[in-house]
């Protein structure tokens, strides 16, 4: 019988708001596509066409984009998670959707398309009944570690302290099961945080004497959870980009590196671009603007004359207006970028960007990283950003205002000016 897929994508991804306060993380686009997509052609380039997503959280963008997966080359079918009840929880919806053997992974990772194949093959040369990718990292103090013995997975220990962790071998959160994982989940517990966990389940079937495989893979594997990390997947997936030119490129324009630009797309004269950049369909790009490497523009994006842009993702239907600097940073959709708009990377220390998440301020581990700034903001002109702040979704912030904190969705932030008036003395004849 055939192996087919699920993928996880109910949650929401709240340490990614606030991009994740208008759209699920696993549609949170980079380099073009949604997160989602790319697992998804991954499976289908492996030979996986069945694909079961599980959904809760704004569903309808989900099914919206991704129909029945005909499009995509795949059947894809849904079920929606009724409760956040955790991985088990999530994938025991699959129950009637399995016929042999399943593979699930969750819909806001980006693979190396060679993972699913080593995971296929090995699971077909061995036919455990369950397979789990693992990857080697340096602290795996904030993971799943696993203890292994020749290929076989003796215990789970969740986030142990760095110096009794049995091995630096974690669970990189892609399995391959049999029919079996299901009566497993049907008598697991809940946690101490409330949720029926999948590590849970696994670790009864080891108590149960059945076969419990790692895999280490030395392949790609990026989870992406926190802002940044956005950032660096579309940075990784923007470098093998290859150029191709549907649009226009008017004469005057430079281009140096691999850039795609799509229909009905506009390079204007002067502008400059340097590194590989994706532009996506109906935008227009200039006069004499600045576009730097790893750059990403959604569809009907404009950018105004004398624009400088580094390293960022800007989404579809955002104007970027004349005379702003973006850098590192990541603008939702329907956002209105006044002219003069400074968005700074660089702390004046030269010390890594801190930013906030639920609550506490988290090093991003990046020395230039911008703002995160969700969909339907407007700026006023000369507005400035500090580095790593993070501005809610329909929010305002007014023409030059020095923003150092984060802003709450629909917010308006001002400033208030003391004038000076004068009367000036009439000029003597």
């Amino acid at each position: 019988m055939k192996m087919k897929a699920i993928i996880l994508s109910a949650g929401e991804g709240s340490r990614m708001r606030p991009l994740t306060l208008t759209k699920p993380k696993t549609m949170l686009p980079v380099a073009g596509k949604p997160i989602m997509q790319y697992n998804i052609e991954s499976l289908r380039d492996n030979g996986i066409k069945d694909i079961l997503l599980i959904v809760r959280y704004k569903k309808e963008m989900v099914q919206d984009y991704f129909g029945d997966g005909s499009k995509f080359g795949v059947n894809i079918s849904y079920k929606v998670q009724k409760d956040f009840l955790g991985t088990a929880n999530a994938i025991s919806y699959g129950k009637d959707f399995i016929e042999d053997s399943i593979i699930v992974l969750n819909g806001d990772i980006i693979l190396d398309d060679e993972i699913i194949n080593e995971l296929i093959e090995k699971y077909n040369n061995v036919k455990p009944d369950t397979l789990m990718l693992l990857t080697e990292v340096e602290d795996p103090s904030a993971f799943g570690v696993v203890e292994i013995e020749d290929c076989n997975i003796k215990s789970i220990v969740e986030k142990p302290k760095k110096e009794e962790a049995p091995s630096n071998l974690v669970n990189a959160g892609i399995y391959v099961f049999n029919k079996d994982i299901f009566d497993k989940i049907d008598k697991t517990e809940l946690s101490q945080r409330g949720e029926y966990e999948i590590t849970d389940s696994v670790t009864m079937q080891i108590e149960d004497g059945k076969t419990v495989l790692g895999h280490k893979t030395n392949k790609d594997w990026i989870d992406v959870g926190r802002p940044w990390e956005l950032l660096e997947v579309n940075e990784e997936l923007i470098s093998h980009l290859k150029t191709e030119i549907k649009g226009k490129v008017e004469e005057g324009a430079h281009i140096h590196g691999e850039v795609f630009l799509d229909e009905g797309s506009i390079i204007r004269a002067g502008v400059y671009i340097e590194g590989n950049v994706y532009i996506g369909k109906d935008c227009d790009i200039g006069p004499n603007s600045y576009i730097r490497g790893n750059s990403y523009f959604g569809d009907n994006v404009h950018v105004g004359n004398a624009v400088e842009i580094k390293n960022s993702i800007v989404m579809e239907n955002t104007n970027v207006s004349h005379l702003s600097y973006v850098g590192d940073s990541v603008i939702g959709s329907n956002c209105n970028i006044a002219a003069g708009t400074n968005i700074a990377n660089l702390r004046f220390d030269n010390k890594s960007v801190k930013t906030k998440i639920k609550n506490q301020m988290i090093d991003s581990g990046r020395r230039k990283f911008g703002s995160i700034i969700g969909d339907s903001v407007k700026t006023g002109i000369n507005s400035s950003f500090s580095p790593g702040v993070k501005v809610g979704h329909n929010s305002t912030i007014g023409s030059g205002v020095l923003l150092y904190d984060d802003v709450p969705s629909d917010t308006r932030i001002l400033v208030k000016q003391d004038y000076i008036i004068q009367k000036k003395k009439a000029k003597k004849e």
